[in-house]
Order: C-alpha cells, then structure tokens, then sequence
C-alpha cells in the first residue's frame, strides 16, 4: 500500500519509521510519503492561510496550495482522505475496508481547518478518529495509519495475530497473560493451564462477550450473536444482578 499525507509539519511522521510500521515499511509491505503543503503556496514567505469570510477566531487553510498538493500525489486508484472531527468515526470495519486500497491520501488539517471548496469537491472520506478535537490532523493520519497498516497481509507476521484483537469480530478481546503463574499473589486462570483446547476457546469466549457486556454494551446492539454467545451473555447478565 502506498501512502501519501498532506501536512504542515511533515517532520512528525518520522516516529513511524520504527516498530512494526517501521519494519513494514522497510520490507516494501506499505510505503509512507509527507508532503509539505507549504511548498504549493504561492505566497513568498510560503503562507498557506487566511482569515476566514465572514470572521470568527482562527485561520483556515487556503483552497490552492491544498489542492495543489492533492494533484502531486493523485492516481486514479486513490482514495482521499480529510482527517476531521467533523467525519464518520474510524472502526475497525472501516480501517479493514480502507486495508484493501492500494492508495491513500490523507489530507492533515490544521489552525480552522480547510476550506469547504477542498472538501465538497476533492475529498473521497472525511473521518474522525473520536468525538473530540486535536490541535490538527497529523496525530490522527498516524492513528488511522498504524489501525490500517497492520491489517496488511504480511505486517504482523505470518499468524495475522489482529484476528483474535478487541473489535475484529465484534467483541472486546479476552483477557491474557503470561508467566509467571502466580504473581503478587494473583493467579492465571487454571482453565489456561489445563491444556484443554476447546475449554480454553470457550473461555477466551465468554471472557469477551462479558468485557465488551461490561465495557461497551453498544458494541452488542450490531453484533449478531449465536446461540452459544446468547447462552453466555444470559449466564454473565445473571451474574451481574448477584452481584
């Protein structure tokens, strides 16, 4: 996958290059190019912003030198990308859906954000990260990066451990652990000891019908359960009014 970011501050995305993003990008898996949308300004001192029409506090980004930028990067296969708070909320269906492009542009908002010209006419997604605002886009392009980069067949490895995370499926993932069995004196579940494959399955199971029952019932309402998971979630509601 190929991607192309559209910023002010292109010296930001330098932290991706470590990690498993960084080694993504090294083996070929995905590549990650900023551009700097002062370079498209036509102002001499490089201004890219204006007040806005009709007042208000703060600068919005000039329609030019944004949609310069759009075309040095734009190919016919490209899906272009506003980072806002104003967009449909990032999930994980969306960045499974997004995994499959063979490019992105994502477009990094700043001071007010752009001008509405940009949007209406050249923008294929506007989305948001969380219902609430950052200072500009760069922190949510590398949010919407890393949730989409490791979705790529090869990034994490040949078991694509992604499948059993909190959100592929619906769900909140299961708890985990690992040694030492006992520490502070706190146990690891004896079912994850036992060896007994299919008991441990419909552990991790229940486990993550009730962290998400517990943490993100709304996740529930989209999620079509089977007679197992209803059978479950009935035992873990009974649980909770014991309680």
């Amino acid at each position: 996958m190929k991607i192309d970011v559209l910023t002010l501050f292109p010296e930001m995305f330098s932290c991706l290059n470590h990690s498993i993003i960084g080694r993504a990008i090294d083996s070929g898996l995905i590549s990650i190019n900023s551009v700097n949308i002062r370079d498209f300004s036509e102002n001499k001192h490089n201004r890219v912003d204006d007040y806005p029409y009709g007042g208000g506090a703060g600068m919005v980004l000039q329609p030019q030198p944004v949609y310069r930028a759009i075309q040095s990067v734009k190919e016919k296969q490209s899906r272009i990308i506003y980072l806002s708070p104003k967009g449909k909320l990032l999930n994980q269906d969306l960045a499974k859906e997004l995994s499959k492009e063979k490019h992105l542009v994502l477009l990094c908002g700043h001071y007010e954000g752009i001008d509405n010209r940009i949007i209406e006419n050249y923008i294929t997604d506007e989305i948001s990260i969380g219902d609430y605002v950052l200072t500009g886009g760069e922190l949510a392009s590398m949010v919407l990066i890393d949730c989409v980069a490791r979705l790529i067949t090869g990034v994490l490895g040949k078991d694509e451990s992604y499948i059993d995370e909190s959100h592929y499926d619906g769900l909140l993932e299961y708890p985990q652990y690992t040694r030492p069995r006992s520490f502070d004196s706190f146990h690891v579940p004896e079912i994850l000891l036992s060896g007994n494959h299919q008991k441990i399955e419909y552990w991790r199971k229940f486990q993550a019908l009730k962290t998400t029952y517990l943490n993100r019932p709304d996740l529930l309402d989209n999620k079509n359960l089977d007679d197992e998971e209803r059978e479950m979630l009935k035992q873990i509601k009974s649980e909770q009014v014991g309680k």
